[in-house]
C-alpha cells in the first residue's frame, strides 16, 4: 500500500497558468504568493486556522473556499512539482512558494 498523506494549499495563478482565471502576470503572482508566505510564517505557520484563513482570502482554487483543504491523497495523484514538495513535507509543516503549470502554491501537510 501506497503512503497517503493530506494537506491544504493555497494556489495563485497568473495568465499564463493551466486553466487560469487569472490576469496577474507570473512576476505578480509569484510577489503575491511570497508575500502571502512571508505572512503567514510571521503569524504561525503550523496553526491551520490561519493558514485556512489564508487560502479562503487569497487562494484560486476551488479548495479555498473550504480553507484549501484537499484531502487525502497518494503519489501520481497531483502534478509532479505539488507532489514532490507535498511528500517532503514533515506533519504540521509548510512548503516554500513551489510552482507547477497552474501557478504558485503553499502548501500544509496535515497528516
Amino acid at each position: 500500500m501506497s503512503e497517503k498523506i493530506s494537506a491544504y494549499h493555497i494556489l495563485i495563478m497568473h495568465k499564463d497558468s493551466a486553466n487560469s482565471r487569472s490576469e496577474l502576470t507570473k512576476d505578480k503572482a509569484h510577489k503575491l504568493i511570497k508575500d502571502i508566505h512571508t505572512k503567514i510564517s510571521k503569524k504561525d505557520s503550523k496553526n491551520q486556522v490561519i493558514f485556512k484563513d489564508f487560502a479562503i482570502k487569497y487562494s484560486d482554487c476551488a479548495s479555498g473556499k473550504s480553507g484549501g483543504f484537499l484531502g487525502e491523497f497518494g503519489k501520481g495523484v497531483m502534478v509532479k512539482e505539488f507532489e514532490d514538495a507535498a511528500f517532503k513535507l514533515g506533519v504540521g509543516e509548510m512548503s516554500k512558494p513551489v510552482e507547477s503549470d497552474f501557478g504558485f502554491h503553499i502548501i500544509l501537510r496535515d497528516a
